[in-house]
């Protein structure tokens, strides 16, 4: 397989090489890299009005923090990042005003039944009411708010183990009143 060499004689361009802080470097950063950055963000966007905006912002982003830039990696591939984010982000925004739109369009809609008597006259509810309250404590414990077994031992001070045979009684129980084995 050949490879592509640079002609003998002929040395390889050196990278741009910009300060930090320098206005003059970064009009110069600017006028080197912005067709390309332009590229990425149509690319990106799939809109090229909507790049251009981004592109504004990227720059302006990275004026702002240009005395921040480390010339540890390239200039423009800094620029590429801050362009990426702005992109994203402005994806975001604009799913937001859609669903802004959307719910203008449609109206709010309309006070829904109260979700704590909903689920006080669940079958679930009812089921649970029926367990012993050691039992409910781990179920809640565990399913509502997401507590390890070792973290709901601690809070109820047991053994580990014990939460373990209070939940597989109390779903055993639950199965069994529900019909779902």
């Amino acid at each position: 397989m050949a490879s592509i060499e640079q002609p003998p004689g002929e040395a390889k361009p050196a990278p741009e090489s910009y300060e930090p802080g320098s206005e003059a470097d970064f009009e110069r950063l600017y006028r080197n890299s912005y067709r390309r950055i332009l590229g990425t963000l149509i690319t990106l966007v799939r809109d090229r009005a909507t790049a251009e905006d981004c592109a504004q912002e990227t720059y302006e982003r990275a004026f702002r923090h240009w005395k921040e830039w480390r010339p540890e990696a390239s200039a423009e591939a800094w620029l590429h990042r801050i362009a990426i984010n702005v992109a994203i982000s402005d994806r975001r925004r604009q799913k937001l005003r859609q669903a802004g739109e959307l719910v203008r369009r449609l109206g709010r809609p309309g006070a829904g039944p109260d979700p704590s008597v909903v689920a006080e006259r669940s079958d679930l509810f009812q089921a649970m009411k029926k367990l012993p309250p050691k039992q409910t404590a781990v179920l809640v414990l565990r399913h509502y708010h997401g507590y390890s077994n070792r973290e709901i031992a601690a809070a109820l001070g047991v053994p580990e183990q014990t939460v373990a045979s209070r939940l597989a009684a109390a779903r055993q129980h639950l199965q069994a009143v529900l019909g779902r084995r």
